[in-house]
């Protein structure tokens, strides 16, 4: 009898933001499920690009890996290479156009194609390209390979209701859909059951969870609901937005215990006129309030934000008005961005686009600012306590300096050192308590003795090198009268 060929490996390669990498997350359990397998090395039989389309230069960057691909290809006529995510979505055809080669394109509604799209393109011989245009399946309907031992993500909705004039984020994902509030606690139970400790729950608009289904306050419950999950140690939450920021929230955020004391809410200018030419339903005055609310109730939160610098038309006034907030806020740290046109967003249209000079002057300013006022955070945290989740792959230079890292409940980076009351070898996912002994605008450094170590059964699973799989959870959405009752999960990617 002839051998059975061996089955076709794969590798999914992400760019953008932790929807993205969830997304991935799905696309490699969907191809475990259709029988292909995770390729040990850089070659693969399968290569899928899960692309961003935030800024310009994520065209620039697909289009010349794509190019770096095309040897491989001429090479192995058999390999293929699929382009998903939101850059597929927005240029669609272009796709193939620009790169021939390109076996599969789909769009960010209809991840769940990907298995038979590679299939029909190795009978047929030619590229296929499918762009749903709204929703086809609810990713979280789809089956995930989880890439960490402890650390999952988790999404309350998917899409986004709001118009602001510089994203393209909405007219790639959609409006917003929620899902219902048992399946996200089915999947987030599913996860804890395999080890997990700590979930990201994830929205394009994560505060407005429960828009869809008529109860403003669902997000808050959400977070208390997530306080019952036995051995659930950690939540985090991303992204808010200050519009849909109510008190409740904040309130269950402080009285939840797993519920981290880490906010990040995207500020994206502090001039008032520039929010209004953003269509940002806030201004400066609310963001600043809501950051009061929430170091009230919890003084020790790190607050973190996201700034575009360089929007049409911003003067020297708006950016001084940003700085100003900045140093009133006050934050932990901060994602920088320079302006970057995207066609087909409004802000595109708009007169006076500033000079790359201009914005890269101001956009050096921004950054000094704010790493001056993390490093004096982050000194301010010398000689306490912290409680880390150790982490993997986060310390770039770990091995030259013989530590290792892990998340602070706040979300604050350390590098520690492995010795004191230690329980074994220290392994990703295990919880460690030490001392800070140095600040820096990034990170913080613990070259205390650990006061405690605990073995954690995330620790365990990382040490034989399993990782969830969550199998899919039907999206249901609500309807009129009382709902069916929901099955459990099976257990098996800001603005």
């Amino acid at each position: 009898m002839p051998e059975a060929s061996s089955p076709r490996s794969f590798q999914v390669r992400t760019y953008g933001c932790q929807m993205n990498v969830h997304d991935s997350e799905r696309l490699a359990g969907m191809l475990e499920e259709a029988g292909y397998v995770r390729a040990d090395g850089d070659e693969a039989d399968v290569v899928v690009f899960n692309t961003c389309a935030v800024r310009e230069n994520a065209d620039n960057r697909l289009y010349g890996t794509l190019g770096h691909m095309r040897p491989s290809k001429t090479r192995n006529p058999d390999m293929q290479i699929a382009v998903g995510g939101c850059l597929a979505q927005k240029d669609r055809d272009t796709i193939v156009q620009k790169a021939p080669w390109v076996d599969v394109v789909f769009g960010t509604h209809n991840l769940g194609s990907l298995p038979t799209l590679l299939e029909r393109a190795r009978h047929n011989q030619e590229a296929e390209v499918e762009i749903a245009e709204s929703l086809e399946v609810f990713p979280s309907t789809l089956p995930a390979r989880r890439e960490s031992a402890y650390s999952g993500w988790v999404s309350v909705s998917v899409g986004c209701n709001n118009t602001c004039t510089f994203c393209i984020v909405p007219s790639l994902r959609g409006k917003e859909k929620d899902r219902r509030p048992g399946e996200v606690l089915s999947e987030v139970e599913a996860l804890v059951t395999e080890g997990v400790l700590e979930v990201t729950l994830l929205g394009q608009n994560v505060n407005a969870y429960g828009v869809e289904f008529g109860d403003r306050y669902a997000f808050g419950k959400l977070l208390r609901s997530c306080g019952e999950v036995a051995g659930l140690e950690r939540v985090r939450f991303t992204s808010p937005h200050p519009r849909d920021f109510t008190a409740d929230v904040i309130e269950a955020m402080a009285d939840t215990p797993n519920v981290c004391p880490q906010l990040h809410m995207p500020l994206q200018s502090g001039s008032d006129r520039v929010l209004k030419a953003m269509r940002r339903s806030y201004r400066s005055e609310r963001f600043l309030g809501i950051v009061d609310d929430v170091r009230r109730a919890m003084p020790h939160a790190a607050i973190t934000t996201d700034i575009i610098v360089g929007f049409p038309g911003e003067t020297e006034e708006d950016f001084e008005q940003t700085l100003e907030v900045v140093r009133q806020a006050r934050f932990a740290s901060a994602f920088t961005f320079q302006y970057s046109k995207r066609t087909g967003t409004p802000a595109a249209e708009l007169p006076d686009q500033l000079p790359k000079e201009v914005v890269q002057q101001r956009y050096e300013r921004l950054v000094e600012l704010q790493n001056q006022i993390s490093a004096e955070e982050n000194r301010a945290l010398v000689g306490t306590e912290v409680e880390l989740l150790v982490a993997e792959g986060e310390g770039r230079k770990d091995t030259e300096t013989h530590r290792l890292s892990g998340r602070a409940r706040d979300g604050r980076l350390v590098h520690f050192t492995p010795s004191g009351a230690v329980d074994g070898e220290i392994r990703p996912g295990d919880i460690v308590r030490t001392t800070v002994t140095r600040g820096a605008p990034h990170h913080l450094v613990a070259d205390a003795e650990v006061h405690a170590h605990r073995r954690t059964a995330a620790g365990d699973r990382w040490e034989i090198g399993a990782r969830p799989k969550t199998s899919g959870v039907s999206l249901g959405l609500p309807s009129v009268g009382a709902p069916a009752p929901q099955p459990a999960a099976e257990q098996g990617c800001a603005c």
